[in-house]
């Protein structure tokens, strides 16, 4: 896949609990071969957002595709999307290698890819400590080497930088990077707005409903004004600045030509980033 292709592709996606919804009609399209941080507020529906594309819930309206297809019906989908979510429960007693071995069983791959990925995420030396004494940290390290066991097209991760010290925070930034240089699709879920300013090539914020998506460079005037205060003036329903009008009102379907001009366009149907 190129940059041009859409590698995750979501359609009035909605979800909605016990009267509350949680996602309300959230149309985006996720490039291929790029970094997209999906950012929001605690309680904005970005772990529901996930659970949706990945199959875990069932949406209340709307489509959700990962390479074209539900994942329930995308062919070799273990192998083609590695996940890494809060939730996912260890092996009891495992130990590091132990329990990406038993990984590399279920998808079958042979029992030496643990170590290949242990070394890519720099835990090669506590192969042989018990999970349950991992720190958080090394568990988050643990987990992006279990969803790139089998050397994935796109990698979903919900939260990767909690609980991970500033040369960890450095190494998931390197790392991530990395991969999209290598073409793979990387979505990732965070609130930690300093840190995904220095990672992300695109970005989706939604507090329940869509506020923007495009590139970090249009959203931020190529680093003119920083990502945090963009992400303010977005998802605080008082912000009246024009700034905040201007991306979050419906763009019309030609721009007129403006280096301000916002990075989403809006139609009716669908939102799609300018390159």
């Amino acid at each position: 896949m190129t940059t041009n292709d859409t590698a995750v592709s979501l359609s009035g996606l909605t979800k909605t609990y016990k009267g509350v919804t949680a996602v309300d009609d959230l149309t985006v399209d996720i490039r291929a071969g790029r970094v997209t941080g999906l950012l929001g507020r605690n309680g904005a529906g970005k772990t529901t957002t996930l659970r949706m594309l990945l199959g875990l819930a069932a949406p209340t309206a709307g489509t959700a595709t990962i390479l074209g297809r539900p994942y329930a019906e995308l062919p070799d989908a273990a192998h083609r999307v590695g996940v890494s979510m809060d939730g996912m429960g260890g092996v009891p007693g495992a130990t590091v290698r132990s329990e990406l071995r038993i990984w590399c069983t279920v998808l079958g791959l042979p029992a030496t890819r643990a170590d290949e990925v242990m070394e890519i995420t720099g835990i090669a030396d506590a192969a042989t400590r018990p999970v349950k004494g991992c720190s958080t940290g090394m568990r988050q390290r643990l987990a992006l080497a279990a969803a790139l066991l089998a050397d994935p097209e796109v990698l979903v991760l919900d939260e990767p930088a909690n609980g991970l010290d500033p040369d960890g925070i450095r190494w998931l930034r390197d790392t991530l990077r990395s991969l999209a240089g290598e073409g793979r699709t990387v979505l990732v879920s965070s609130h930690q707005l300093a840190e995904l300013e220095q990672t992300v090539d695109d970005v989706v914020i939604m507090q329940r409903t869509l506020r923007y998506a495009g590139t970090l460079a249009d959203l931020t005037g190529h680093g003119a004004t920083r990502l945090e205060d963009r992400f303010f003036e977005l998802v605080d329903p008082a912000a009246t600045s024009p700034a905040a009008e201007n991306l979050a009102a419906t763009a019309p379907t030609t721009p007129t030509p403006s280096t301000a001009a916002p990075a989403a366009v809006r139609t009716p149907e669908r939102i799609t980033s300018r390159a």
